[in-house]
């Protein structure tokens, strides 16, 4: 692709190494447009999730997460995981951090993600 994803979380800027499936595509799409703002909760202690308001196109497999995965979640639903889970997902990308790293910047409760498009 000719654009990189920006995941922006507590003042700091992440670069999202996007997967190339449907997915993918619907969400470079979507943020040619306009950034996602996404109201993060935490949940299980492995993962910060929030809705994006519709759906994009999913392509789920069973999965074991790892820190940095960016996942949607039933379509409508972003979750970066700072641990792991084994369910049916459809991976987005991935974040290159270290499970501490990612922790210490979210930080507990609820957290803003920004999900912005650069050009390479």
């Amino acid at each position: 692709m000719d654009y990189d994803v920006i995941l922006t979380v507590n003042n700091y800027q992440l670069k999202v190494n996007l997967e190339d499936n449907t997915s993918t595509r619907a969400l470079v799409e979507y943020l040619k447009k306009d950034d996602f703002v996404i109201q993060a909760h935490d949940y299980g202690n492995f993962e910060k999730v929030g809705s994006i308001g519709f759906n994009l196109p999913t392509n789920d497999k069973k999965i074991t997460t790892t820190p940095g995965d960016l996942i949607l979640y039933q379509g409508n639903q972003i979750t970066l995981y700072y641990d792991q889970n084994t369910w049916s997902f459809t991976k987005l990308g991935h974040i290159d951090i270290s499970k501490e790293e990612l922790i210490k910047i979210l930080g507990d409760g609820d957290v803003i993600i920004t999900l912005s498009l650069i050009t390479k």
